[in-house]
């Protein structure tokens, strides 16, 4: 339902929103290391972040990028919108690109209804409460932070 560059971007912030009490700027190296994301593609989906002021950076050898607390109260579904616009609303489940409720795919009107559940979870779940899950140890944001 969303795009790879849009699960990075989440995992990105989310990362960066568990290092709010160190209150340090983390660089694109380091995310990428522990998130095992290529650093070139994270840098270039964390930067459109910063241009859309929902994640801070500092250039310079101390700098990097960082969240404000106001992030934690930021739903998940913004973020969707931001990275992946609309999309996920007419997005089909089997790749069709035509597919619609005149021209439905085979399974158009099953996921229809798991569709607007997801939207409506993704509205109500916040970053902070995705950080809450990665610090009680009940979710990870990569093989190598569990």
């Amino acid at each position: 339902m969303i795009s790879k560059t849009c699960g990075y971007g989440i995992r990105g912030i989310v990362y960066l929103a568990t290092k709010i009490e160190e209150d340090r700027k983390v660089g694109i190296h380091e995310i990428a290391g522990e998130l095992e994301i290529p650093q070139h593609f994270l840098a270039k989906i964390l930067q459109d972040l910063v241009r859309k002021k929902v994640i801070q950076s500092v250039k310079g050898p101390h700098g990097g990028f960082y969240v404000k607390e106001s992030v934690l109260d930021l739903p998940v579904m913004d973020i969707v919108e931001m990275i992946d616009g609309e999309g996920y609303k007419t997005r089909c489940f089997m790749g069709i690109e035509e597919c619609s409720s005149e021209n439905p795919c085979p399974l158009h009107h099953d996921f229809s209804l798991f569709k607007s559940g997801i939207v409506k979870r993704l509205r109500e779940k916040t970053i902070g409460d995705l950080r809450e899950g990665v610090f009680e140890g009940h979710s990870f944001l990569s093989y190598r932070l569990n």
